[in-house]
């Protein structure tokens, strides 16, 4: 059986796709695909995140990001949207975007799993994330479980991870924040 033919973007052909399109797409190596949507406990989750880190950077030079910016990795082509992002002093823009929507340099990412893309994001997605220069951590936020994922950049350039759970309260060195674990879930849907 022959395959479906795929068609192959430019950096720019996805920026116009995007333009034009109610969904989001990730875009890597000439292919652009679909995102897909979240969950209302995933959507309070990012809310949550952004609140709590908006807060704590008020009156700084940080300014938090929810998942309509597009960030990509210069290292790798990968164009994505994080749940929740936060860039410091400057925002850098990818001179290959001509509207000035697409950002390079985060210093903090933050995503909540969802079932359908957990595997992608510990794996594939966070070593894309790992090769932004300014990157210093990445918050992954447990669908299955009340835990928050913090991969911290050391000294030495490696990568990382420590587990926060139950009571604990996650410090985020890259930004000066602290994120409660009870409070990212903060209000949950009844069952």
């Amino acid at each position: 059986m022959p395959q479906a033919a795929r068609q192959r973007f430019s950096f720019r052909d996805y920026l116009r796709l995007e333009e034009e399109s109610a969904v989001k797409h990730e875009f890597l190596d000439g292919q652009a695909w679909a995102m897909a949507g979240g969950s209302p406990e995933h959507s309070a989750i990012c809310a949550n995140v952004v609140v709590l880190l908006g807060t704590q950077l008020r009156g700084r030079p940080c300014r938090v990001y929810e998942s309509n910016l597009r960030v990509r990795i210069r290292a790798t082509g990968l164009g994505t949207y994080p749940d929740v992002s936060v860039i410091c002093d400057r925002l850098e823009v990818d001179p290959e975007d001509p509207t000035g929507h697409t950002a390079l340099n985060p210093r903090l990412l933050v995503e909540v799993l969802s079932p359908s893309t957990a595997e992608y994001d510990r794996g594939e997605k966070l070593s894309h994330y790992q090769q932004i220069e300014p990157l210093e951590e990445v918050v992954l936020v447990a669908h299955d479980a009340r835990r928050l994922d913090v991969w911290r950049r050391e000294p030495d350039g490696s990568w990382v991870c420590t587990a926060y759970e139950g009571d604990a309260v996650a410090t985020l060195r890259s930004v000066g924040c602290e994120l409660a674990v009870t409070e990212v879930y903060r209000n949950p849907l009844p069952a």
